[in-house]
């Protein structure tokens, strides 16, 4: 039976990007996404609003380029992949989550840039699925960090 694994997300970092390098020397930026949702409750009538935070991690060109210019705060949308993540925490526990490998992530307003560069025009987009390096090895998406959700996403 055929599959289909791609994610479509529209929200706001929660918190400055990070990047790093794999052992090959790959580019790899993370960020947490806060997608919220508001609907009306049929119980009082109240609007309310469910927010999901999602790990995002950013690869090659894509991942120095939304480390330049993104920011706690800034609207995106993301198109990429589920990723299945599982580990062993110190005291030997199995750990997993879900997050999403970016192949394309979209800048939804101009803003001030993080380093001192040249102004540029909003809804820029970040790499794209053919940037990626072929032969690299990719070790696991994302470290675990046990999160930080108590921080206003914007």
């Amino acid at each position: 039976m055929a599959s289909f694994n791609r994610v479509i997300l529209m929200g706001n970092l929660t918190r400055d990007p990070e990047m790093r390098h794999t052992p090959s020397g790959t580019p790899v930026t993370n960020f947490r996404l806060a997608v919220s949702e508001t609907y009306r409750s049929r119980q009082d009538g109240q609007t309310r609003e469910v927010v999901c935070y999602v790990d995002v991690a950013a690869w090659d060109r894509q991942a120095e380029t939304c480390n330049q210019y993104l920011t706690k705060g800034s609207p995106v949308l993301v198109e990429g992949r589920l990723i299945y993540d599982e580990w062993k925490n110190q005291q030997g526990e199995t750990r997993n989550r879900l997050s999403v490998r970016a192949d394309r992530v979209q800048f939804l307003y101009s803003g001030p840039r993080r380093e001192d560069s040249a102004a540029g025009e909003g809804g820029a987009s970040a790499g794209a699925a053919g940037d990626k390096d072929a032969d690299a090895v990719e070790p696991p998406l994302m470290e675990p960090d046990g999160g930080d959700d108590e921080d206003p996403p914007f």
